[in-house]
């Protein structure tokens, strides 16, 4: 196979392997971070359910800022150094051996088990960094908004498959698959090394098919080890800061991202503790909750992809925010649960394009020779005000004593985020990362 980092081309291949990384990352949240293992530390690992909701918080805090930290630096590195390629396999390795850890520790090593699972959940959200900067080298700019949609739309149904085969596998049944046993949630936990051996067997295509840049794409430190590297991708990185104004319009996506990002942070951390609180649903209805809105969400992922070639990234997360923030706003005053069925649906149609469009358009607008390193900024603003949502979600429902007003300030960071994006020029922001303005834009 031949170079597969061709700005104008397309490798079948390489986009197969691509779109299966996500296929395959997917299990991880949706086990791991969403639905099973984090439920089951709070109920069964932690003393009690009360510090286990501190001790997972300040997990997922350190998770957040740590990559925030170390995205924007790891991607820099892997500019300068040519290194992509074995920092995502490095950053995979980590999210899989973690996943198998956290099998290991049972109820009462409450600290071992979160020590596991921010080490895994950092390697995990690192491996994020480099594997979206493959996405403008895989495929011709007219078609990435399509390309990033169908791959965000595959990691959909993985995270679905993943779940179904944990629920009817290890959790539901009288005896669980393999002869783990129920006693100590043996099944429970043993539902981390499917999402080992997912992640492993299906991240596989991704090694094998993509190659990385060819050496004459590559950053100015491709000779340079140790030190050396290091001290150029710090150089690359103040250089970076220094010439803003020539990338300024990432930096004002980045900054309006960070504010409307925050209001999907905060609908998946506190979509199903709404939905009980609130509607009274147990258990069961929210596994189905969370399987109707991730079928809707890889749906809309991949539908939204095609019209983000045609319409643009800016306006396509544009239409997301709109339709996110009026979902929002229903569940806040939704007088039954029918009704917020309806506003659960709309943000499951349109969380996977606003996701998939923003990581389109900053694929159009970054600059070839700095991929990783604005990929990790793209991370970085994902993860810096993180903890921002969910902390005034928590406030609000405290201050007035109703989950409804808790919910209501996500509504308000999707219409500020919005705002801010009208601010965005992608036509200029192309021209100045020296890419073609593709049709429609």
């Amino acid at each position: 196979m031949g170079h597969v980092m061709k700005h104008t081309g397309e490798d079948k291949k390489a986009i197969f392997g691509w779109v299966m990384f996500d296929f395959a990352n997917s299990a991880y949240t949706t086990l791991v971070v969403t639905f099973i293992y984090a439920t089951y530390y709070v109920k069964a690992i932690a003393p009690d359910e009360i510090t286990g909701t501190a001790l997972w918080s300040r997990g997922v805090t350190v998770t957040a800022l740590s990559v925030a930290l170390l995205s924007p630096i790891l991607g820099t590195l892997a500019d300068q150094g040519g290194l992509r390629k074995p920092f995502l396999m490095i950053s995979t390795a980590m999210a899989i051996l973690g996943s198998v850890a956290l099998y290991i520790f049972k109820p009462g090593q409450a600290l071992w088990a979160l020590a596991a699972f921010v080490i895994s959940n950092i390697a995990f959200e690192l491996t994020n960094v480099f594997y979206n900067a493959f996405l403008p080298g895989i495929t011709p700019k007219e078609k990435i908004g399509r390309i990033s949609g169908l791959g965000w739309g595959v990691g959909y149904v993985g995270g679905l498959l993943a779940m179904v085969l944990a629920l009817f596998g290890f959790i539901n049944p009288e005896v669980p698959w393999f002869g783990f046993e129920k006693a100590a949630g043996e099944n429970v936990r043993a539902t981390n090394l499917l999402v080992a051996a997912w992640f492993l067997v299906f991240s596989l295509p991704m090694f094998l098919f993509v190659r990385d840049k060819p050496l004459s794409d590559r950053g100015p430190g491709i000779n340079t080890r140790g030190m050396t590297l290091v001290r150029k991708s710090l150089q690359d990185m103040r250089d970076t800061f220094t010439e803003v104004r020539k990338y300024r319009e990432i930096v004002k996506f980045l900054i309006a991202r960070l504010v409307y990002n925050d209001g999907l942070v905060t609908i998946f951390a506190f979509g199903g503790i709404y939905a009980a609180g609130t509607f009274g649903f147990t258990f069961k209805e929210i596994m189905v909750f969370g399987i109707v809105l991730n079928v809707c969400a890889g749906f809309g992922a991949m539908v939204m992809g095609v019209l983000d070639d045609r319409l643009g990234g800016k306006r396509t997360i544009q239409i997301s925010n709109v339709v996110l923030g009026v979902a929002s706003f229903i569940a806040v005053i939704a007088p039954n649960p029918a009704v917020f069925w309806i506003s659960g649906i709309l943000i499951g149609l349109f969380s996977g394009p606003n996701q998939s469009a923003s990581r389109s358009l900053l694929g159009r607008l970054v600059p070839r020779e700095k991929e990783n390193q604005f990929f990790g900024f793209f991370a970085f603003s994902g993860k810096l005000t993180a903890f921002a949502g969910p902390m005034l979600l928590g406030l609000l429902t405290q201050v007035f004593g109703s989950q409804r007003a808790g919910v209501g300030v996500v509504v308000i960071f999707f219409i500020i985020g919005g705002i801010l994006l009208t601010r965005v020029d992608e036509k200029a922001g192309i021209r100045a990362a020296g890419q073609e303005i593709q049709k429609g834009v």
